[in-house]
């Protein structure tokens, strides 16, 4: 290669990546400081300033940092957050109160620091329920009210476990209650909570983020976003298709322009991590959507020729997107971490807001999609009236498709208090506008009812 040649590819890869950010909506959508909370754990009064004072230690300086990487790296960082030991397992053994106060000051904690949103008040109750997770969740609705920025989580399947019906019985009604308790909000305190099978320990992303058992005393985490790149890249090869186009065409660019957004995730990450003087953890290679125009993971759906999402076809054209993401990504970097795939949250979804307002994307497609992405039932709408067993077996669902396929699924379900199928609800920012989707009305109460635990597919057996 020539001098002038070298220049050249520098000055086109410059190009390129400036019209990454200022066209096509790429950023860096959160980097995650994951805190250990483990060394502070107990069930004495003093449990929450012991947190307060934790958070403080290590994330004091995670917003100017980011800021900083954002200035000399030109690379804008959405939001800043922190994740932190499930605290089901640090105050939960003191009691519903302990643990709502504990709540509270980790909200506290993330204001003083000037982070978006903390994560980890969580609980693992894949298997049984102990005291402390018992006493988490009755906290649940106290917590989100008392609270802003906190973010709330359980895991209440997985493929080694199966499913714990029990848990899944009781947060049906926790997640109504959860509603009702910010009904004058649109019930946007659910917002801040998701159910999980198979979570993972080190996922950057909100609502669902932790600090796992097996992570380090303080690592960060970051994860990527670029739906409006490859969206972009994939109109300019339908503009001008080579010779004997096809899918693996589609493929084929979808994977560089993942590569391309991972490698500037990692090249964030490590610097964030450095001046912090924390370890480097994983790059999360989600392409995580926005309301903003064109930057929907739909969008990516209907150029590959749907005419619209939800349409049939929809759950093939993800399978394509998600593992060329994958492929590309793990290409990129040798720490891929999180859920690493698509997302695809109704609400924060432009493309996917259309579809549902027109009646083409209904909750039975979004399910079958949930096989393929990376969460699940997320952001979804629903009238404020379901009954309790109706969320119960739609989380049950969800956890079944997680469990079967020994993968992550979740759910973030919005029951909207006196709103039916097709209302609107603004939620605003990142969260977007969610349209209510009906739900199926035949009961599963006897079902639900029957609790205990589904068992693990045979093919959890691995030893």
């Amino acid at each position: 290669m020539s001098r002038a040649d070298f220049h050249s590819g520098t000055r086109g890869d410059l190009f390129e990546t400036l019209r990454m950010v200022e066209v096509e909506n790429f950023d860096i959508r959160t980097t995650t400081l994951g805190i250990s909370l483990f060394d502070i754990a107990g069930s004495d009064a003093g449990v929450p300033d012991r947190v307060y004072n934790r958070i403080l230690q290590y994330g004091s300086k995670l917003v100017e940092t980011a800021q900083s990487v954002e200035e000399d790296l030109g690379m804008p960082i959405i939001n800043k957050r922190v994740s932190v030991t499930p605290v089901a397992l640090v105050a939960g053994g003191g009691g519903p109160k302990l643990m709502v106060e504990t709540a509270k000051a980790l909200d506290a904690a993330a204001k003083d620091i000037g982070i978006d949103y903390i994560a980890g008040y969580s609980a693992l109750v894949h298997k049984g329920i102990s005291k402390g997770d018992a006493a988490y969740i009755e906290s649940l609705p106290d917590a989100i009210v008392a609270t802003e920025r906190l973010c709330c989580s359980i895991n209440v399947a997985s493929t080694r476990a199966g499913i714990n019906m029990d848990a899944v019985g009781l947060m049906g009604h926790t997640i109504l209650e959860m509603a009702h308790r910010t009904a004058d909000a649109d019930g946007v305190g659910c917002v801040r909570f998701v159910v999980f099978s198979n979570a993972v320990e080190d996922n950057p992303f909100i609502a669902g983020a932790m600090h796992g058992v097996g992570e380090p005393q303080a690592v960060l985490n970051v994860g990527i976003s670029g739906p409006g790149v490859v969206h972009s890249a994939l109109k300019r090869l339908m503009q001008n298709p080579p010779p004997n186009m096809d899918l693996g065409n589609i493929a084929d660019v979808i994977k560089r322009m993942a590569f391309k957004c991972t490698r500037a995730g990692e090249l964030v990450g490590r610097v964030v991590a450095q001046r912090l003087g924390v370890d480097y953890g994983v790059v999360d290679l989600s392409l995580a959507p926005t309301p903003a125009e064109g930057d929907s993971v739909a969008d990516i759906l209907q150029t590959m020729g749907l005419e619209r999402v939800g349409g049939h076809g929809t759950t093939a054209a993800l399978m394509l997107l998600t593992d060329a993401v994958k492929k590309g990504g793990a290409m990129a970097s040798s720490y891929v971490g999180g859920l690493s795939g698509a997302f695809i949250p109704v609400s924060e979804d432009q493309g996917m807001i259309d579809a549902v307002r027109i009646g083409a994307l209904s909750l039975d497609k979004l399910e079958a999609m949930t096989s393929i992405c990376s969460v699940g039932l997320d952001m979804v709408a629903i009238p404020g009236d379901t009954p309790p067993d109706v969320i119960s077996a739609i989380l049950a669902d969800q956890m079944a498709i997680g469990v079967m396929n020994n993968k992550t699924t979740a759910a973030r379900l919005l029951p909207v208090p006196g709103r039916g199928p097709g209302d609107i609800v603004s939620y605003g920012g990142l969260l977007g506008d969610g349209i209510v989707i009906d739900v199926n009305r035949h009961s599963p109460s006897e079902f639900i009812g029957l609790g205990g635990r589904i068992p693990a597919p045979v093919h959890s057996m691995r030893n």
